[in-house]
């Protein structure tokens, strides 16, 4: 998969300066080690790199193997300092426990789709393109949208619609997605969009379209985003070493709201591993840059530091 031109990391300087990534060594010797455990493209990782060399070392991991396929090339140039891992970050404890790393000094989450995962129709996860109802961040494993419209019942899809997408219609989309999808007329991204329009209508020009929610609450629900967010955000603090810190770039607000309340409860006084809050509320980013990446205009970044040794 080659890297698309118009490929721009999201909030790459805020992302930076709280990550706060430096060359030279831990207190311990070792070689300071970043984690982009949503990898992607490599834009953030290549950042990072630069930022932390000559001696920094980063894990990129990602569950897409398309996606590792181009950071791999664009990352080349940094040889053993860098090492790109297929799989899941809620997986982060055992993926670190296999490279031989036991602390870490940053950790980076990007949870927005790439462009190109979002530009490839086969992949089922773009609205507007015709593609297969996949919706799988790693078309490896098993579980396709298509899959799940076959076995959730009515009630269950609605909630899910809720709860992941917020649409308040959930009842009503689902009972058209899946009489249409027994009747042999849901087998594809533009047949959902049709359905959901069908039940909702298509809406005023110049408004996200009615089917954005499904599609999110489809790609969450496939792909277990908020299991794997709550067990990355459950993982990570015992990683960081003393002084390192977490940047989380979100992009709706279910996401968001996981990691306000995980990063909040780690800034208290029990906290078993204390931190501090670097972003008292979610940065967002400017004008300039959401008029050159429209796709950046609903994303919000949290941050925190470990401050001292976990109890």
């Amino acid at each position: 998969m080659a890297i698309p031109v118009e490929h721009v990391p999201v909030m790459l300087d805020r992302v930076l300066a709280h990550l706060d990534p430096r060359p030279g060594r831990a207190a311990d010797g070792a070689p300071r080690v970043y984690v982009d455990a949503t990898t992607g493209l490599g834009g953030h990782a290549e950042a990072i790199l630069v930022q932390s060399g000559p001696d920094g070392r980063l894990i990129g991991i990602d569950r897409d193997p398309a996606a590792l396929e181009a950071a791999r090339a664009r990352l080349a140039k940094f040889g053993e300092r860098c090492r790109l891992v297929h799989g899941d970050f809620a997986d982060l404890p055992a993926i670190l426990e296999r490279q031989g790393v036991t602390a870490i000094d940053g950790l980076l989450a990007d949870l927005g789709l790439s462009s190109a995962q979002l530009a490839d129709a086969d992949r089922g996860f773009a609205l507007q393109l015709n593609g297969p109802l996949d919706m799988r961040m790693d078309p490896t494993r098993p579980g396709t949208a298509a899959d799940l419209l076959d076995t959730l019942g009515e009630e269950r899809l609605a909630e899910a619609l809720g709860r992941l997408g917020g649409e308040r219609y959930g009842l009503r989309v689902a009972r058209v997605l899946l009489r249409r999808r027994r009747e042999g007329r849901l087998r594809t991204t533009l047949d959902l969009r049709e359905a959901v329009h069908a039940a909702l209508g298509r809406g005023r020009a110049g408004r996200v379209d009615a089917a954005t929610r499904t599609f999110q609450a489809l790609r969450i629900l496939v792909n277990r985003e908020q299991e794997a967010l709550q067990a990355l955000l459950a993982a990570f603090p015992r990683l960081l070493r003393p002084g390192g810190r977490a940047v989380v770039l979100s992009f709706h607000s279910g996401e968001d709201r996981l990691v306000k309340q995980a990063f909040r409860e780690l800034a208290r006084d029990t906290s078993p591993v204390p931190m501090r809050l670097l972003t008292r509320r979610p940065e967002r980013p400017g004008r300039v840059e959401v008029r050159a990446n429209p796709r950046a205009r609903s994303v919000r970044l949290r941050a925190v530091e470990r401050i001292g040794e976990a109890t």
